[in-house]
């Protein structure tokens, strides 16, 4: 069957529309799409495949479809936009805004340990169903209410899925406003798509994801695990959907808000959003303010990580490029999503570059996205 391809790059970069169709051909992409802004001008604007397994519906320039972790960038931007604004500090305790966050030994938790997952709550210890993920209130309760897995600001743990709840409950607590309500505000300003909650009418513009291999959809009981296990286990498997195993393409998995794996975007909505937060959008200012994107984008935590099992860095929310994720320039920054989604800004360049897809490979770093980013980066050079 014939991949249909559509959209635009701009004279001399005809090498990102190359490495886009070979990721049809060659690497097993079956619906994707990929969007780069330079100093605010739209250069590369591409959409191809399929947004269902059955190969029936295909991609448009505005079809939604979950980019995982891209969000926790953008959830952390909301706290970053509070901060300039003045309502809360990165060195405030959480439990200034969010006093029932101080339970369990919380009091001290800083909005910067939180930013750069050193909150030590990575995961929930309440047991927890489906029915509760749907619930904002529910969730973000029994995280409040949790213990920590270890000292707070000792270490960091890869806060999987609490990074949504943790970093959007500040959001809440903060402004009074759930983080899906207020990042539509931002996303409304500047006609981008990307959201938490999504509408019936935003449902039906969705791609649906297609895991491999299916066993990633393997039911997991992470309370009969034990040892250096359970966390990990408890983090990606409490509440069961928690990683969106199993319920990811249904309508209460799409309608509710779990900033740190729910995000629903197209690539241009992820490339305007980046290009927005640099300044590069035309009649906006930056998003946040330049000296604090400075210090979210510059490493706040680096080591060993027992859930990534590896060594790794990270800003506040942002991830600057290193050598286990490389994005653009040395400058660049942002993050990526389970499968190969990414979001990006580079600074210097004036890039701002979003990739979005259905088919789902392990990790996060693939020869799709990779390809895409060296393309363009030879392209500019």
């Amino acid at each position: 069957m014939d991949v249909p391809i559509s959209g635009f790059c701009r004279p001399g970069l005809d090498a990102v529309r190359e490495a886009f169709a070979a990721n049809f051909a060659e690497r097993g992409e079956v619906g994707a799409a990929v969007c780069v802004m330079v100093d605010g001008e739209l250069v590369v604007d591409l959409t191809g495949g399929w947004a269902d397994e059955g190969r029936t519906r295909p991609w448009r320039p505005d079809t939604l479809v979950d980019v995982y972790s891209v969000g926790k960038a953008i959830v952390a931007m909301l706290v970053l936009q509070l901060v300039d604004d003045g309502v809360i500090g990165l060195d405030d305790p959480i439990a200034a805004v969010w006093p029932e966050f101080a339970a369990a030994g919380k009091a001290g938790v800083t909005v910067r340990q939180a930013l750069c997952h050193q909150a030590g709550v990575p995961a929930i210890r309440e047991r927890l169903t489906n029915d509760d993920l749907w619930n904002w209130e529910r969730m973000t309760a029994a995280l409040a209410a949790t213990e920590p897995w270890f000292e707070p600001g000792s270490r960091h743990v890869y806060h999987t899925n609490t990074y949504g709840h943790l970093v959007g409950g500040i959001v809440h607590h903060a402004s009074g406003q759930r983080p899906g309500e207020r990042l539509r505000a931002v996303v409304g300003a500047i006609g981008a798509d990307f959201f938490w909650g999504l509408t019936a009418a935003e449902q039906a513009r969705c791609a649906d994801v297609i895991w491999a291999p299916s066993s990633n959809l393997t039911e997991v009981n992470p309370f009969a695990i034990e040892g250096d296990f359970q966390l990990p286990a408890m983090g990606y498997f409490n509440p069961p959907g928690y990683s969106s195993h199993g319920v990811v393409n249904t309508p209460e998995w799409r309608g509710a808000q779990v900033p740190s794996t729910n995000g629903h975007a197209s690539a241009r909505g992820v490339a305007q959003l980046y290009a927005a937060l640099i300044g590069t959008v035309p009649g906006h200012a930056p998003l946040v303010s330049p000296s604090l994107l400075a210090e979210a984008t510059r490493p706040q935590s680096e080591g060993f990580c027992p859930v990534l099992a590896e060594d790794v860095v990270f800003g506040l929310g942002f991830v600057p490029t290193n050598e286990r994720r490389r994005f653009g320039g040395p400058g660049s920054f942002g993050h990526f999503g389970t499968g190969g989604a990414v979001g990006f800004a580079d600074p210097d360049r004036g890039v701002a570059f979003g990739y979005v897809m259905n088919h789902v490979i392990p990790r996060w770093q693939s020869t799709r996205n990779r390809s895409l980013i060296d393309s363009l980066y030879a392209a500019l050079a």
